[in-house]
């Protein structure tokens, strides 16, 4: 398994996991590319880390990831790893009229559709790559949902399941491709989620990609740090106490 000397592209690469994730890689002599929304983001991370590439696109858009492929083969000449860790969390109430369906509907979007069109228009570099690997961010709460976040609870297991799916369609295809199921991670959706209880208890993101790197070189296809890897295993042991603990509080306070 080739761990070094690789394209790694990380969509939502210029904070949080993605950016955790970014240093990962670089530190094991990988050639990194972050992409994002924000520009002005994507360049004070390049200011921090001169190495690395930036590439401003929105998964969400057919178009801008279409341009990214072309970005890709012409300046790389191809990626070897494709990192899909763009998300979105949002707190709903589902029993609240006023919800703004629209936002729902963009949560989804990027959470659950854009992997699948990155991997889409990604899928004939990633052929031809000799260590072609998939990653995956999810959730721990692939596992358990969370009703404060329904949608997100909802594309979190959608995303696991398909990832399941497709891994013995991609495997003919000499394709790797691995999840990662993160608990909650110190990050700027976490903090917007305002998660300060007992049951969340986040885990510091350079922690995450250390943990991630453990797994990854081992060759894991599902790498559960943390809190995930009880929620996992309860999930199969005691799924309705697990679902209790998690949800005591099922109605967001925002």
């Amino acid at each position: 398994m080739i761990t070094t000397k690789q394209k790694v592209l990380i969509t939502g690469g210029g904070s949080g996991i993605g950016l955790a994730l970014a240093h990962k890689f670089l530190a094991h002599d990988n050639t990194v590319i972050i992409t994002g929304r924000n520009l002005a983001k994507l360049k004070e991370v390049k200011e921090e880390l001169p190495q690395i590439h930036i590439a401003q696109s929105d998964v969400t858009k057919a178009e801008d990831v279409i341009r990214l492929v072309a970005k890709m083969q012409e300046t790389f000449g191809g990626i070897d790893v494709l990192v899909n860790n763009a998300g979105i969390m949002n707190f709903i109430d589902t029993g609240n009229e006023s919800n703004d369906l629209q936002k729902q509907f963009d949560e989804i979007e990027i959470n659950y559709n854009s992997p699948i069109r990155m991997l889409h228009h990604f899928l004939p570099q990633l052929k031809k790559s000799k260590s072609g690997t998939l990653i995956n961010v999810s959730s721990g709460l692939a596992y358990v949902t969370f009703s404060q976040a329904p949608v997100y609870s909802g594309t979190k297991a959608a995303l696991h399941f398909w990832t399941q799916a497709i891994r013995p369609q991609l495997k003919p295809h000499n394709i790797r491709v691995v999840e990662l199921l993160p608990p909650v991670v110190d990050t700027k959706l976490a903090q917007d989620a305002d998660l300060k209880d007992d049951t969340f208890k986040p885990m510091p993101p350079k922690e995450l990609a250390d943990l991630f790197w453990k797994g990854y070189i081992k060759g894991k296809e599902e790498i559960t740090p943390g809190l995930s890897s009880q929620l996992k295993l309860m999930s199969r042991l005691a799924p309705k106490f697990i679902f209790n603990q998690l949800n005591k509080q099922p109605i967001p306070n925002k």
